[in-house]
């Protein structure tokens, strides 16, 4: 008889929702799991800004001692919130293949904001100021800024059942979500548009599972719904993430696509008041991708990047 393989999963409605997609992925390949369900830090502490917490691994971190003490065989994460640099003893196993990278507007009333109207293409064109948005994001706090400069962002903490019901019950104009987790489990609002011009966190829409690294068990279950296309892109925007600050909890944005034989690249780093911006697109071919992610950091940092990237890093201490 086969191994069980123990899931570890955040006990949200989103997070469960992850888990038990890997759970029928094994079971199409024969294998008999489980899901065990874990709290993390960031789900008990819903008060102070994720950019205030020291959030690296903030969502993570219980799951890896979890898997670490062999509480758990494999942990199940929305990628964008694992650390660039995985729990020393755990690997990577799998990487689903992504779903919607794009951040949403959820709005209220008869518009996204009093006065305002809906844009092309789809984004919210600011006739009326100020607005006051939420997010708990860091990125979307910079890019909102530098594109409304005269904006208030609020605080918003919570999974995203109660995310939208603060929206709901708030005096906000509304809130910055990803659609992915929204449309996973089918929350995403009506009065809700994509904000085509504002650039994802590295790994947005996609799902890791890590494993033991020892555990090649787990790793060979895992292998058969490991997406490739969507691990190599990951793999750049983490790489960008990783060669300029490290952590995900900053305002650096990327997304890599595959088009034909090539990597498509868009990346971006804000200050945090959202006042400057320096981005960067490019392309690469896929036998090339090794090192693209590392090479566009390097290039954006050269373009006045490192400025920005200064300021943050000496603003976190």
């Amino acid at each position: 008889m086969r191994k069980l393989i123990r899931i570890g999963t955040r006990e949200s409605q989103l997070a469960v929702w992850q888990a038990t997609l890997v759970q029928n992925l094994l079971s199409k390949n024969n294998y008999q799991s489980q899901l065990v369900y874990i709290k993390s830090e960031g789900d008990i502490d819903l008060k102070t800004p994720l950019y205030d917490m020291g959030v690296q691994g903030i969502f993570t971190r219980s799951l890896d001692i979890a898997l670490l003490n062999d509480q758990i065989d494999i942990a199940v994460h929305s990628m964008k919130d694992v650390p660039t640099q995985l729990a020393r003893g755990t690997a990577q196993a799998a990487v689903l293949e992504r779903a919607s990278h794009k951040d949403i507007f959820v709005y209220k009333d008869e518009g996204p904001v009093s006065g305002w109207k809906l844009g092309e293409p789809s984004e919210a064109v600011c006739l009326q100021l100020p607005g006051l948005i939420a997010t708990s994001s860091i990125r979307r706090k910079a890019q909102w800024l530098n594109r409304y400069p005269d904006h208030v962002i609020e605080n918003l903490r919570g999974n995203v059942n109660t995310r939208l019901r603060k929206v709901a019950e708030s005096n906000w104009n509304g809130a910055i979500f990803a659609a992915a987790g929204l449309e996973r489990i089918n929350l995403r609002p009506e009065k809700a548009i994509d904000l085509d011009w504002m650039l994802p966190a590295p790994a947005q829409g996609a799902i890791m599972v890590v494993c033991r690294e020892e555990d090649e068990f787990s790793k060979e279950a895992c292998q058969y719904f490991n997406h490739m296309e969507t691990a190599l892109c990951t793999k750049v925007e983490r790489d960008f993430l990783r060669a300029l600050l490290g952590g995900c909890s900053t305002p650096i944005s990327a997304l890599a696509v595959v088009k034909a034989d090539e990597i498509y690249f868009r990346g971006n780093i804000i200050s945090v008041d959202g006042k400057e911006k320096v981005t960067i697109e490019k392309t690469c071919s896929l036998v090339e991708a090794t090192e693209f992610g590392r090479t566009a950091a390097e290039e954006i940092l050269q373009n006045g990047g490192d400025k920005i990237a200064e300021a943050i890093r000496n603003g976190a201490k």
